[in-house]
């Protein structure tokens, strides 16, 4: 990946993107008024553009950047802030003070709610295997400032880590975390938001084993949640119990283990 900054830039921005290119060990370009289309011609590589409010990444023979928004967790944690429950919280059953492990972290929409739930008494954890994506999310919740100090301190609180979800299940502990999730990505494609259109290009189709969900309840203390589509085979596949919803593109599907 190599870092440039957007088209209407300022030496405070050159400064952040040579401060990312160092501690990201990869190339800063001045961007000398290119397009990035033009930039693109002489790399093959994603192009990291700093930007006065956002970062966003540019890949190659891609129409939709990607960049990190709290997208649907922002209206969520307005209604949950008011008291009111979700299909997400009815499926992890998620209380102040658990532990979560969001295997599937993609731009962390789930995870800024499971952060809310939880507290700062809880932990939650997201495992992202795209590199670009995880930095991205990471630096997203670190500095996205929204109007609701509650979900500012609830991303904060997110630790993210760019690994592989088999791996990091490998090596953690039994009974390690309350809830382990898993959001993989569909098997069939349904619209999303266009801060989420890009992720799809970038995203790990990583199709989900019958060995991951035994390691992933040997990890998780009371239960595993898998988020997938209405007319996937999975929740057949592996015995969830799903939450179904007459007018929903997605379901939640659980296996309950105390």
């Amino acid at each position: 990946m190599i870092v440039t900054t957007a088209g209407r830039t300022n030496e405070r921005m050159i400064a952040k993107a040579k401060k990312i290119a160092l501690e990201l060990q990869i190339p800063y370009i001045p961007r000398q008024k290119r397009s990035i289309t033009a930039i693109q011609q002489y790399t093959s590589e994603p192009v990291l553009v700093v930007g006065k409010e956002r970062l966003e990444i540019h890949f190659p023979h891609k129409q939709e950047p990607i960049f990190f928004h709290p997208n649907s967790a922002s209206f969520r944690a307005k209604r949950i802030l008011k008291g009111e429950s979700e299909p997400f919280l009815q499926a992890t059953k998620l209380q102040k003070g658990m532990t979560f492990l969001d295997c599937t972290l993609g731009l962390a929409a789930d995870s800024i709610i499971a952060s809310l739930v939880v507290g700062q008494e809880g932990k939650v954890v997201g495992i992202e295997g795209n590199a670009h994506i995880a930095y991205l999310t990471k630096q997203g919740l670190r500095h996205w400032d929204s109007d609701v100090v509650e979900l500012n301190e609830a991303m904060r609180r997110i630790c993210v880590h760019h690994a592989d979800f088999r791996a990091f299940l490998a090596q953690c502990d039994d009974k390690s975390y309350d809830v382990v999730y898993l959001d993989p990505m569909f098997e069939v494609s349904i619209e999303e938001s266009d801060g989420i259109k890009g992720l799809k290009q970038v995203a790990l189709y990583t199709n989900v084993t019958k060995e991951d969900i035994e390691q992933a309840k040997r990890v998780a203390r009371q239960r595993v949640v898998l988020k997938d589509h209405w007319l996937s085979s999975r929740f057949h596949q592996f015995d969830f119990s799903v939450y179904r919803r007459k007018t929903a593109k997605f379901h939640f599907g659980t296996i309950e283990l105390s």
